[in-house]
């Protein structure tokens, strides 16, 4: 099994309700965001369009942060999801140099998002859950997945621009959309072999 999503650009509408549910989810604090999106204009008036490109930890297949981190901090479980144990991480940026998406950031100190009105409860309750000075990113949500449900992101997206499921199943609906839909990952020059896929703009 290797667990992998799948994004349709032309369902995503750029509302990024993936961003904040991610945020929610692992309660990131300010400024640091696991999920993300970037816009941009194409085309001339009257056809020019907005275009919307989500970003996340690509959970890559030959995955450069694992081999560049020097404590074994960062690693694949068995069904290819890139995890980073903070216990081990020593914060010396090595994996967030090597990889090519920019997925990785630093854990800064937990702060209210409001300094003059102090934690709120649920600050409160998460603040702990990130240890500063220490790598964090993406994990597939593990937890979710463990227990049968589905990534915090997904399960959010208003217009179902992401799928989830397993890449080695040919049966499964990420493994059919990335064949009938010429899916593709991005960079493919650096070999890493992305377990996130995007599927391009065309005709139903």
């Amino acid at each position: 099994m290797r667990y992998g999503m799948v994004i349709d650009l032309r369902r995503c509408i750029g509302c990024n309700a993936c961003s904040l549910a991610c945020k929610q989810e692992n309660s990131t604090g300010p400024g640091t965001f696991w999920s993300r999106t970037i816009v941009s204009e194409t085309g001339r008036y009257p056809k020019a369009r907005m275009d919307y490109l989500p970003l996340l930890c690509m959970h890559c297949e030959n995955a450069p942060c694992v081999k560049a981190c020097p404590t074994a901090a960062s690693s694949k479980m068995e069904n290819g999801t890139v995890v980073v144990d903070q216990n081990k991480c020593i914060g010396c940026r090595a994996c967030m140099i090597a990889c090519p998406y920019d997925a990785r950031s630093m854990a800064s100190k937990t702060t209210p998002y409001y300094d003059e009105k102090g934690f709120t409860d649920f600050e409160e309750a998460v603040k702990d859950n990130h240890q500063e000075g220490t790598v964090e990113k993406c994990n597939f949500c593990t937890d979710r997945v463990t227990a049968g449900e589905k990534p915090a992101c997904v399960l959010t997206c208003t217009t179902r621009a992401r799928i989830f499921g397993d890449l080695d199943d040919p049966e499964s609906e990420v493994s059919k959309l990335i064949a009938s839909r010429d899916g593709y990952q991005l960079q493919p020059q650096h070999g890493t072999e992305p377990s996130v896929f995007y599927l391009p703009f065309g005709d139903e």
